[in-house]
């Protein structure tokens, strides 16, 4: 179902969701439910599934069967899970018949004639084919309906024995009552079934793969491994992938910035911005109610880039100066003073330049809205942090700086006066 464009509706997409599951609940004689395609897809996979899609693996079917019922009853209790589902369901009923072959055999009965009596009343099977009045039909030989629709009705068969005699199949065979799944699937070469669940509101799909986890660990044996699919897969991967990237963003700032400052001590001053800009991004996206995605993750990877400059600007003029013979101290306080004006314009430019992603409104914003709202806080956060905490740091970190090679030449020529 499509919506209408974002203007011409009162009410957002996810509240539209919300509303039509809260409908469907009412439904009885089936399971409904609504879903969002996700925005950003990686796996590649079908669209429209649940959000959370758990896999259970395990060594063998029957494994499954025994647990499944419990892990269906915790997951459709939790609160964090709306509207739920399986795939392997063992919903197919089958009839297993098992010859007693001794009793068979003192009848002078073989499997085979068991065999092709139960084919030939219930199988269906074409025998050839007749043309009647230019037309062609086939011949099926099977019982009637109303002699193949009940279980008694496969006992109510007459075999002959060897000896002539009319035997009834009842006596020959049991017949045992059985549910299997119509499909069995693998997943890593495992027996496995898949789990789906929708989300309640308010809850991400962190939330729900740490519910099913818990479910999990509460239920599941040593036998048993899990894995996931759809699109608890994409944020699994992309959290590692967005991981890797935040970490080689640092490392590749921090060794730039130790080969411009030739020394170890003052990046390490000037990243420190860096976790005040990651306080400021998560306490902005919990105040402004917006979730860790990974458009608000790639908003805390550019904060790297964007409030490092802050602590560049500072200790850059502040080494500039101690080379002049001025203490740390000294040094910092005019270097903060004489910087504080470019910080303020770059960091106001830089987070302005960001607020129309903050607060956009149509189709797609509250996918954007995360990566918005996560470099204007963070940069507005670190800004005001920035201006104390970089000072203190340098005061205390930064170590003493040699003069310049013409400096040292002057104050060694220099005459010596009363």
């Amino acid at each position: 179902m499509r919506l209408v464009e974002a203007a011409e509706r009162e009410r957002t997409q996810q509240q539209v969701v919300d509303h039509a599951n809260r409908i469907f609940k009412r439904v009885t004689n089936a399971k409904v439910f609504a879903i969002q395609d996700q925005t950003i897809s990686a796996g590649g996979g079908p669209r429209g599934g649940l959000p959370v899609a758990f896999i259970l693996q395990a060594p063998n079917f029957e494994k499954l069967a025994e647990v499944l019922p419990k892990f269906m009853d915790r997951v459709g209790s939790d609160p964090t899970f709306q509207g739920n589902d399986i795939n392997l369901k063992f919903n197919k009923p089958e009839l297993n018949v098992t010859i007693d072959r001794e009793k068979a055999k003192v009848l002078g009965i073989s499997v085979g004639e068991v065999a092709q009596v139960l084919q030939t009343a219930f199988s269906g099977q074409r025998y050839g084919y007749y043309i009647q009045d230019g037309k062609q039909y086939s011949v099926i030989g099977q019982f009637d309906r109303a002699n193949r629709d009940a279980p008694l009705d496969l006992k109510s068969l007459y075999l002959r024995t060897s000896g002539g005699q009319i035997v009834q199949l009842d006596n020959l065979v049991k017949v045992e009552e059985l549910s299997s799944p119509p499909q069995l699937y693998h997943n890593n070469l495992y027996q496995s079934a898949t789990v789906s669940a929708g989300l309640a509101p308010g809850k991400t799909i962190a939330d729900g793969i740490n519910a099913m986890d818990a479910i999990a660990k509460d239920l599941l044996d040593e036998t048993f491994t899990t894995d996931l699919s759809g699109a608890s897969r994409d944020y699994a991967e992309s959290s590692s992938n967005i991981m890797f990237a935040l970490l080689l963003a640092l490392m590749l700032v921090y060794l730039v910035l130790a080969a411009q400052f030739e020394s170890f001590i003052d990046p390490f001053i000037i990243m420190f911005t860096v976790p005040l800009a990651f306080a400021g991004a998560v306490f902005s996206l919990w105040y402004f109610n917006q979730t860790m995605n990974i458009f608000s993750q790639i908003g805390i990877i550019m904060l790297i880039g964007l409030v490092t400059k802050n602590g560049i600007l500072i200790v850059e003029f502040s080494n500039q100066i101690r080379e002049t013979g001025k203490s740390k101290l000294e040094s910092i306080i005019e270097g903060s003073s004489a910087r504080l004006r470019p910080i303020l314009m770059t960091s106001l430019a830089t987070s302005l330049g960001a607020l129309p992603i903050a607060v956009a409104f149509g189709a797609g914003a509250v996918s954007r809205k995360g990566l918005g709202v996560v470099i204007v806080g963070g940069i507005l956060f670190s800004l005001i942090l920035t201006l104390f905490v970089i000072p203190a740091l340098y005061a205390y970190f930064s170590r003493k700086k040699p003069h310049p090679i013409g400096e040292e030449e002057k104050i060694e020529s220099a005459p010596v006066t009363d």
